[in-house]
C-alpha cells in the first residue's frame, strides 16, 4: 500500500511550519517524514522542524515547483527506502511556489506505485489578508489557494468575528467549502486528508512563474549584534520586507541564540534551544523594493 503524502502550501509567512509542527506533535501515532522547501541555501524551517520528528529533510537553493523536481522525486525515494518506512509524508512548499508544480512531479508513475499524494491543505494568513486587500488578487496566492482542497486559516485571533466569517465566505466563493480555523482552531489530521481524486485535478494547468519576483537576501555571521541597532535597522526595512526569518545571537545576551520571524509589520523574537552559534538570516521582498546590496552592508555593520 502507498504512503499517503500531505502538501502544506500558502504565501510567505502565512504559518506553514507551525502548522506542521503541531501535525508532528499531535497524538495520532503515526510515522511521519518532513521535507520542507525554503526558498534560499538557509534552510530556516528545517531546523525548526528537527526538534519534532527525526525524519526532517530540507531541499535548498530554490522553489521545489520548478527546478527542485528532480530532487523532490529523489528525496521521496530515499525516505521510501529506508528502514523505518514513514506512515505519512508532509511536503511543506516555500512561499514563492504554485504548488501544481508539486502536483505534477508527484503523479510521477514510479513514485506512486510507492507514495501517492493525498491532499493539499493551504494556509491562508486572515490578519495579511484583511489588513492586505490586494493580497487576494495575488496570482501567487489565488493560485496557492486554487489547488488546495483544505484552507486552514492563521491567525485569527485579532480579528472581528465578522471580518473571519467575511473571509470565510469569499474563500467559499473561490470553491473552497472546507475551510478550518475560523475559531482559532486546528483540525484534525484525520479531516485534511482523503481527497486524492481532487488534489490530481491541478496537474497539468499553466503554473505561476513566481520564483523571479522575489529578491533573497541571506546573511551569516559568526558573531553576534547588538539588540538595538538590529532592532532599528529591521524597523527601517519592514516597509521593503514580505517575509525575513533565522536564528540571532545579541551581544547582550552572551550563549544564547533568537529565532527571529518577521510577517509584514509583525516581528517576533522567542528563544531558540537547538545548536549553533552567530546570526543566520533570510530576508524576502519584491524585487525593485528590497535593495540587497544596501541591506547587506547595512548588517554587516552590525556585526563589524
Amino acid at each position: 500500500m502507498s504512503v499517503p503524502i500531505l502538501l502544506v502550501t500558502g504565501f510567505l509567512g502565512a504559518g506553514k511550519t507551525t502548522f506542521i509542527n503541531g501535525l508532528l506533535q499531535a497524538d495520532h501515532g503515526l510515522r511521519i517524514a518532513a521535507i520542507v522547501n525554503d526558498f534560499g541555501s538557509i534552510n530556516i524551517d528545517a531546523r525548526l522542524l528537527e526538534s519534532a520528528t527525526d525524519a526532517v529533510i530540507g531541499l535548498k537553493n530554490g522553489c521545489i515547483c520548478c527546478s527542485l523536481q528532480g530532487d523532490l522525486l529523489r528525496t521521496l525515494k530515499q525516505v521510501m527506502a529506508g528502514d523505518a518506512k514513514p506512515e505519512l509524508i508532509v511536503i511543506e512548499a516555500s512561499g514563492v511556489a504554485d504548488p501544481r508544480g508539486i502536483v505534477d512531479a508527484l503523479m510521477d508513475p514510479v513514485l506512486w506505485r510507492a507514495a501517492r499524494l493525498d491532499s493539499v491543505t493551504c494556509l491562508v494568513d486572515a490578519e495579511d489578508v484583511t489588513a492586505t486587500p490586494g493580497r487576494m488578487d495575488d496570482p501567487l496566492w489565488q493560485a496557492q489557494v486554487a489547488a488546495a482542497d483544505v484552507v486552514q486559516l492563521s491567525k485569527t485571533t485579532g480579528l472581528a468575528p465578522d471580518a473571519v466569517a467575511a473571509l470565510t465566505g469569499r474563500l467559499a466563493a473561490l470553491g473552497k467549502p472546507r475551510v478550518f480555523g475560523a475559531d482559532g482552531s486546528r483540525q484534525e489530521l484525520t479531516a485534511l486528508m482523503g481527497f486524492a481524486a481532487a488534489a490530481s485535478e491541478g496537474a497539468g494547468s499553466m503554473r505561476v512563474a513566481a520564483a523571479d519576483r522575489f529578491a533573497v537576501l541571506e546573511w551569516r555571521s559568526d558573531g553576534a549584534v547588538p539588540m538595538a541597532g538590529f532592532q532599528a535597522l529591521i524597523q527601517a526595512l519592514s516597509p521593503a520586507l514580505l517575509r525575513a526569518k533565522g536564528f540571532v545571537a545579541f551581544r547582550e545576551k552572551p550563549g544564547r541564540r533568537f529565532v527571529f520571524q518577521l510577517v509584514g509589520q509583525r516581528a517576533t523574537l522567542a528563544p531558540h534551544e537547538g545548536a549553533g552559534s552567530g546570526c543566520e538570516l533570510v530576508l524576502i521582498g519584491e524585487r525593485g523594493k528590497l535593495h540587497v546590496p544596501a541591506v547587506r552592508a547595512a548588517l554587516e555593520g552590525l556585526g563589524g
